[in-house]
């Protein structure tokens, strides 16, 4: 049986004539906007302290109707498609001063499709999946003594949408979304610590159900449990910090991703305003964002988006090259206001969200040196291996970020555990300690967010070994 059009879900009391006609008449007095359309699935599922504590599934509908008039936005959704409810839209955009520049020309057309159609939620029953999380439960508690507590979580979610603009151009993405958590509290001689791994990305749950897929999820979560039970507490200070690849590069996202976001370079609110062609970091330094990226097996990474939701193919973007400043990444309205090329990085969190410019998949480059090497140049410093939660002033940059699995290194080498360490700085100024780029560049597993205005969307990170002089260590020692 051939499936259903996933068009269809959106259409279903719209016809797609009618709904260009309502976008052309609605936007007549704008020089940029669209009609965003989207459907949406989603299911989780939570399974902690030996039984299934959450099953939710939810079904939503809706569209967002934008316009731009200069610099002003009229922006009005409703979670009903229909074209009575666009009609009543459309009379918020009557507000807007009439358009004094001619229209935008639409975005280009040379995208290409990054993930399948399928929806996840459908390949697998509800029984299934239930049966999964018991199987992880079971195989975490039996691996070790000291396991105290498990919770584990699946998660799925399916988008189906549209974008119909006033010039006729259209385009449509099918996104599907996969997440598999697992946590671990391990308990010794009355000291209790926790471990988590997550792994999923644009995909269907099949290679989540593989043992070898959930076994390490429970070995990763497990190993940095055990390890935080033997912590000792972090020293304090300044001093030389080696970051280790992957998920760390969650610091370079929030340190430095947001303030090379066109909006707040725009508004020159951005440390890095006004600075193309100006060193910005060490030689060596290339940061990256790439909404292009697939993962193993061709399939997509959790920030990769076939198109944006303006309808912009999404691209690689060298943002910083070898520490010198080359662009920002610009949705249509910063693109158009600064007078340069959309990038592919308007994002929104849903149909009721206006778009902004957004990472996407945000990384920096390898470089040349052994990670082995890196550590051995250390004479006293720490080891940061992963992070956990932080705060930004975007503005500046300046960052406070918690290690939840740190070393102290002496003389070159990996010594005890320690918990309660933090790292402190700003961006801008990290960028210029770099003095030691690995050759191990390696991207998160899946499990990114990205908070921006209200709004949440999935983001990928990722670096090499890097090694930093000079950063400020907070600790409790």
């Amino acid at each position: 049986m051939t499936p259903p059009d996933p068009r269809s879900l959106l259409f279903a009391q719209l016809d797609p004539a009618r709904a260009a006609v309502l976008t052309r008449d609605a936007l007549a007095r704008c020089d940029d906007g669209e009609l965003y359309l989207q459907f949406i699935a989603s299911e989780m599922f939570v399974f902690d302290d030996g039984r299934l504590k959450t099953a939710d599934y939810s079904r939503d509908a809706g569209f967002g109707l934008r316009g731009v008039s200069g610099e002003m936005t009229g922006f009005a959704h409703a979670n009903e498609i229909s074209e009575a409810s666009i009609r009543r839209a459309a009379e918020t955009l009557q507000l807007l001063d009439p358009a004094k520049a001619p229209p935008a020309p639409p975005p280009r057309r040379n995208n290409r499709h990054l993930y399948t159609a399928a929806s996840p939620l459908d390949a697998l029953g509800f029984a299934e999946k239930v049966a999964l999380l018991e199987t992880i439960d079971a195989a975490a508690r039996a691996r070790d003594p000291r396991v105290a507590q498990v919770s584990v979580s699946l998660a799925a979610n399916w988008s189906v949408i549209e974008i119909i603009r006033a010039d006729g151009f259209t385009a449509g993405d099918v996104r599907p979304m996969v997440r598999l958590n697992v946590s671990i509290v391990a308990e010794q001689n009355g000291r209790r610590e926790t471990g988590t791994f997550g792994i999923g990305g644009r995909r269907l749950y099949d290679d989540l159900f593989e043992p070898a897929t959930w076994n390490r999820a429970i070995d990763h979560a497990l190993a940095q449990a055990l390890t935080n039970l033997e912590s000792v507490d972090a020293p304090a200070g300044e001093m030389t910090v080696l970051v280790g690849p992957g998920w760390p590069g969650v610091l370079l996202h929030e340190a430095v991703g947001h303030g090379l976001e066109g909006d707040f370079n725009r508004k020159g609110t951005s440390a890095f305003s006004g600075r193309i062609g100006e060193r910005v970091g060490a030689p060596g330094v290339t940061v990256v964002d790439d909404g292009t990226l697939l993962g193993a097996g061709g399939q997509g990474r959790r920030g990769s988006l076939s198109i944006d939701d303006e309808g912009t193919p999404s691209q690689e973007n060298v943002l910083i090259e070898d520490g010198i400043l080359k662009g920002y990444m610009q949705d249509r309205l910063n693109a158009r206001l600064m007078g340069v090329p959309a990038t592919g990085n308007g994002r929104r969190e849903n149909y009721a969200s206006t778009p902004m410019p957004r990472m996407t998949n945000t990384f920096m480059r390898a470089g040349n040196d052994n990670p082995a090497e890196l550590l051995s140049r250390v004479k006293s410093g720490i080891f940061a291996e992963s992070f956990g939660g932080g705060q930004v002033d975007i503005v500046s940059g300046k960052f406070v970020f918690s290690c939840t699995e740190a070393y102290k290194i002496e003389n070159g080498k990996l010594g005890a555990p320690i918990k309660g360490a933090t790292l402190i700085g700003d961006g801008p100024t990290v960028l210029t300690r770099v003095i030691g780029i690995g050759n191990d560049l390696a991207l998160d597993e899946g499990v990114g967010i990205c908070g921006k205005g209200g709004q949440t969307v999935p983001a990928g990170v990722g670096q090499p070994t890097l090694l930093i002089d000079g950063l400020t260590v907070g600790g409790t020692a």
